[in-house]
């Protein structure tokens, strides 16, 4: 063990929900180390769509004017691309807020808009960086963090020396399908992370392309059998094309091209929408095919737990309603206002589990009926016999779209606010 620190927030991951939170924390005088294992910038698996309600949010964060200079013009369609047609119609516009419509941005940016907020505002940022172990209880968390150290001082690249951090507070934001900390706590990690693979295990896929033909502003949902996906042009004119895939559908595409990548198979499968295929019939990939998995939506925030789980470890929704870094911005605000109080004053237990408890009542209110509404949604266009259905209804009803964009929140402005409960 090469040195021991203390603070009084640790948070694991640095990604939308882990940062926004970390500079939430700091505004309010809390001081905060905040460990990510990835060097930034880094693309990653994830949608890069923000809804008006997120704009509003990354303004109170202090990155929006940075954000807007570098992101694709506003959303103004939404579209349905199936096997053989696509249907277009207009976004929902949101009616309160500063930010009418949302905006698209590669993670690469976002995240490094973040987590250099944070390190302006105080921020201990630890990166490369991993938290290995987490004991100790609540008050007073022993946390081993493994740094990357400079590989031509050292024999391996993966050299590491190890911190000690002691932390009141830890504050989990690591992504769902990574390998968190081991956490020493009376209630294990949740069932959802532990199932055995399942057939219908959701895999997800993301590319990169430039000069495709794809109008900017528009948001399409790709519907193809045994997964969905989404594109859209986001800043400097690049296409993302992401999707998700089932586990059998998976195999299937891969048995049809015997022995090519993954992600080659699975962009033939997307490309079989006809949509898709016109998109980037004359684009050009930017790197590689990159992928993720399993992903298993479903609500993970426990308010028994010693350790508190924001964005993706809290909960997570299919990803086809593109509301991801819209909901990891609005539970780190949660998350940040009772910390903020906690810290305030002595924790013990009953105290840090009571809060906790709050926290994840409140994530629960906020967020469940749109897992829901995005299961729902993943269901139909997954299925061959619904798609096609939902593909006849919306050619001519094509309102509906900008109905179901308007139930996914896709137009809500940012007004969570915490519940008032003597906590």
């Amino acid at each position: 063990m090469n040195a021991s620190f203390d603070t009084d927030v640790l948070i694991i991951g640095a990604g939308p929900a882990g940062s926004a939170t970390a500079i939430l924390l700091a505004a309010a005088g809390v001081r905060v180390v905040l460990v990510e294992q990835h060097a930034f910038p880094r693309q990653k698996v994830c949608g890069e769509c923000l809804s008006a309600g997120a704009l509003a949010l990354l303004d109170e964060l202090g990155v929006g004017e940075d954000l807007r200079a570098l992101a694709a013009p506003e959303i103004r369609q939404v579209g349905w691309m199936g096997i053989e047609r696509s249907v277009v119609a207009a976004f929902p516009r949101c009616a309160s807020g500063a930010h009418p419509y949302g905006r698209a941005i590669g993670r690469d940016r976002l995240d490094t808009l973040l987590i250099g907020r944070a390190r302006s505002l105080g921020v201990r940022v630890l990166q490369p960086a991993k938290v290995r172990h987490v004991t100790g209880t609540p008050g007073h968390f022993l946390c081993t963090v493994g740094l990357q150290v400079d590989a031509a001082a050292h024999r391996s690249s993966r050299a590491a020396a190890n911190q000690l951090w002691l932390a009141r507070v830890v504050i989990d934001a690591h992504g769902s399908w990574e390998q968190g900390p081991q956490v020493d706590e009376p209630h294990p990690r949740p069932a959802a992370l532990r199932t055995p693979p399942r057939e219908a295990d959701l895999f997800a896929f993301k590319a990169i392309f430039v000069k495709s033909t794809l109008p900017p502003g528009l948001l399409p949902v790709i519907a193809f059998p045994g997964g969905y996906g989404g594109m859209v042009v986001a800043d400097n004119g690049r296409t993302t094309l992401a999707c998700c895939i089932r586990r059998d559908a998976l195999r299937l595409s891969r048995a049809g091209m015997p022995g090519a990548p993954a992600g080659l198979a699975v962009a033939a499968t997307l490309r079989s929408c006809r949509g898709v295929a016109e998109a980037l019939a004359s684009a050009e990939q930017e790197g590689a095919w990159l992928s993720v998995g399993p992903i298993r939506p479903g609500i993970r925030v426990d308010g028994d737990a010693d350790i508190f789980r924001v964005g993706n470890a809290a909960g997570e929704t299919h990803p086809l309603i593109g509301e991801g870094i819209n909901m990891a911005l609005q539970s780190a605000r949660l998350v940040a206002t009772r910390v903020s109080r906690l810290v305030d004053s002595r924790i013990d237990a009953s105290s840090l589990h009571a809060a906790n408890r709050a926290y994840a009542k409140q994530w629960r209110a906020a967020f469940g009926s749109r897992l829901r509404y995005a299961t729902w949604y993943a269901q139909m266009a997954m299925r061959p016999a619904w798609a096609g259905a939902l593909s006849g209804l919306l050619r001519t009803r094509p309102s509906l779209m900008t109905h179901a964009a308007r139930w996914a929140g896709k137009a809500s402005a940012a007004t969570l606010t915490v519940i008032e409960d003597g906590i």
